[in-house]
């Protein structure tokens, strides 16, 4: 497809065209505006991903510049009870909408959601952090384009496959495991609402995750079975594992230096994803 054909399909997508029905490019024609397209790096580079997926083999993938639909998308209520806000904003941005924002892993979500804030609100991100050295807080400004992209390390056991395989060093069982999706990342936050609303007093976070990303132990592959393992496994296998898994998985290098005014202490920080990220002081 030629450099000409391909923007006259982003076109189309920006202008909401549909087939048979003559439309013209307002913004373009009208205003002389073009809604910008950046081609934003998927950690995953696409391997993860069955053959039949659009992300298949892609390294880029191409997303629209935020507008003030999208920011509509941000303050919808109904998105927000439902906890599909991410969603819909990455929905509504990328150009291709062929692509599931579901089945995207959480690493390439976070790769979208990235860029897509810094084409809207630009690459600055000031918001309140508590310095490691003192715990003392205060607002710090970090640049979003400076995150450095983290790329899958390892091979999955089939191509266009999400499993991959690990040896327990205490078991020695060799399980098979997969990285989240934003599809697991909604049924886990779902269920830890309702555990929350029924009065659960204990934090089951581990054992979810791990119950998200095993898909079989041993050559075990049965849900009930393995879940039984999780609950039962030896902790010091459930912590290997799970350093396993956050040492490969591909996405975007959340920890920055942060200076802290109050103890002069130069210290490594995980970026916090705050209210601010999408509504960022303009002033």
């Amino acid at each position: 497809m030629s450099e000409e054909q391909t923007r006259e399909n982003r076109n189309q997508v920006f202008s909401g065209g549909q087939q048979g029905i003559p439309t013209r490019n307002v913004m373009e024609q009208d205003f002389g505006i073009s809604i910008p397209v950046e081609s934003v790096p998927l950690p995953s580079m696409g391997i993860v991903y069955v053959a039949e997926s659009p992300l298949y083999g892609q390294e880029l993938v191409d997303v629209k510049a935020m507008t003030a639909r999208e920011e509509d998308i941000l303050t919808s209520r109904a998105l927000i009870k439902k906890g599909t806000v991410i969603s819909e904003l990455i929905r509504s941005c990328i150009v291709d909408k062929s692509v599931n924002p579901d089945d995207l892993l959480s690493g390439d979500r976070n790769a979208l959601m990235i860029a897509i804030r810094v084409t809207g609100y630009g690459s600055e991100y000031s918001v309140e952090v508590e310095c490691p050295a003192c715990d003392e807080k205060s607002k710090q400004d970090f640049q979003l384009a400076d995150l450095a992209i983290k790329r899958l390390g390892i091979q999955p056991v089939a191509e266009g496959s999400n499993v991959f395989e690990y040896v327990l060093p205490l078991t020695k069982k060799t399980v098979r495991f997969k990285f989240l999706t934003g599809r697991d990342e909604q049924e886990m936050s779902t269920i830890a609402e309702r555990r929350k609303k029924q009065g659960a007093t204990t934090d089951s976070s581990v054992t979810q995750r791990l119950m998200h990303q095993l898909l079989s132990v041993g050559g075990i592959s049965d849900k009930n079975k393995i879940n039984q393992f999780i609950r039962h496994m030896p902790a010091g296998d459930s912590l290997a594992l799970r350093r396993y898994v956050d040492k490969n998985e591909p996405g975007i290098d959340m920890k920055t230096w942060m200076s802290c005014p109050h103890c002069s202490e130069e210290s490594e920080v995980r970026l916090p994803m705050g209210a601010s990220f999408f509504w960022p002081d303009t002033e």
